[in-house]
């Protein structure tokens, strides 16, 4: 952990801007602002408040992702309406609605559209896919993407989990590229612009203070949370691998006080569940017995059995794999307990839930198959849990902004 006086060295590309504000912002440019509840400054001040008082005139309209503003809407396939911001008059325009990317008409006037959103460092969080809408549409537009930087809260360093096959892109996976990944959303940005061949005009404002190694824990600042079943930075840790519940009848903990942390089913053992992982022997975690209720989502109503698991350290965690191990282990002792959802997900209508998150379906087929617990299980982990590092760095090194 970083020091206090270290820790406040760190800034996001919000204060950044305000501090040093971008040359076109400078010069008068009318913008659109994509945000949600979590692009704050220091003092919990909102990006919309801010850049409205710093830039007087020039905040035109008002862009939110998935879950809303506030991130107050639930689950997937939620669609957010539209409306206007009682504090600066501006439009706000969902792009979790009929339509993904900005209309035209959305961007008349604007000289750049700002983006200030907080990512998770996962892949099937659709943020970063709502920005290569946005990088499309600033393109047929003609005007730049300006990208106030904010960190990755698992850090610059691991990636994990297999890559997504190209033949199951979706609105969780548009291009090639590990479950977890180690790029803050500018450089994710900056690597989506020129993975996907867009060609639009795109601009970072730095964060200050931030290296590759440091994680959220480091950087002094609460989190905030990006949607309603992140409430904790806790969740965060753990999401690139608990995530692939939500293709599943396996709780992720939805309706609890604590998604993703914990998980579970009605017909779970959770202690022999617990001493069933410990072939696995996953790092940095702990895995506690637990039993809990859901209050809403699957299982409403329902005594659940399953495990909450504590992460003892960061370092040597890995989300994926170890989802992975509990998923295989439920398919050992509980088949019937693990089905695999209908679509839709997201915005598919037609793949399966679990192979559109996976990225593919050999993670689906490994399971159904008891390769997971077999004499070959562990290799065969590794081939599905490897996010070839160093394959990912070389395809990302030119849109990477900050040293180790």
């Amino acid at each position: 952990m970083l020091s206090t006086a270290a820790a406040n060295d760190f800034r996001p590309g919000l204060e950044v801007a305000l501090a040093t504000p971008p040359p076109r912002l400078a010069r008068g440019a009318r913008f659109g602002l994509l945000m949600n509840q979590a692009s704050i400054d220091r003092g919990f001040r909102l990006a919309h408040e801010l850049l409205h008082e710093r830039f007087p005139g020039q905040l035109v309209a008002l862009f939110s992702p998935q879950h809303g503003l506030f991130a107050e809407q639930q689950d997937n396939m939620v669609e957010s309406g539209h409306g206007r911001d009682p504090r600066t008059g501006a439009p706000v325009f969902s792009l979790y609605s009929e339509t993904r990317k900005p209309r035209r008409e959305w961007l008349a006037g604007l000289d750049a559209l700002v983006v200030d959103l907080q990512d998770v460092g996962c892949r099937v969080y659709t943020f970063v896919w709502t920005v290569s809408h946005c990088l499309e549409a600033c393109r047929e537009a003609g005007i730049p993407l300006i990208v106030l930087d904010r960190p990755n809260p698992l850090g610059g360093v691991e990636v994990e989990g297999a890559w997504l096959d190209p033949a199951f892109a979706s609105f969780v996976g548009r291009a090639p590229m590990p479950m977890r990944h180690d790029l803050s959303m500018g450089e994710l940005a900056r690597w989506v612009n020129g993975a996907l061949a867009i060609g639009a005009e795109v601009e970072v404002v730095r964060c200050a203070g931030l290296t590759r190694a440091l994680r959220w824990r480091d950087l002094g600042r609460p989190w905030v949370p990006t949607s309603p079943n992140l409430p904790r930075i806790e969740g965060v840790d753990v999401y690139p691998g608990q995530v692939l519940l939500e293709g599943t009848s396996l709780s992720e903990g939805r309706g609890s006080t604590t998604p993703f942390e914990l998980w579970g089913a009605p017909a779970i053992d959770p202690w022999r569940l617990r001493d069933d992982l410990a072939r696995f022997a996953l790092p940095g975690v702990a895995l506690r017995p637990i039993r809990f209720e859901p209050t809403f989502h699957k299982h409403q109503g329902l005594g659940c059995g399953g495990l909450f698991l504590h992460v003892t350290d960061e370092r040597v965690f890995r989300p994926y794999r170890t989802s992975v191990a509990l998923l295989a282990a439920v398919q050992a002792r509980w088949p019937e307990a693990l089905q695999w959802k209908p679509p839709p997900y997201e915005y598919e209508r037609e793949m399966t839930p679990i192979d559109c998150i996976a990225g593919g379906d050999a993670l689906r087929r490994a399971l159904e198959g008891g390769e997971l617990v077999g004499a070959r299980g562990a290799a065969r982990m590794a081939e599905l849990c490897d996010g070839q590092a160093a394959r990912w760095r070389a395809e990302t090194e030119a849109a990477r902004l900050y040293a180790a």
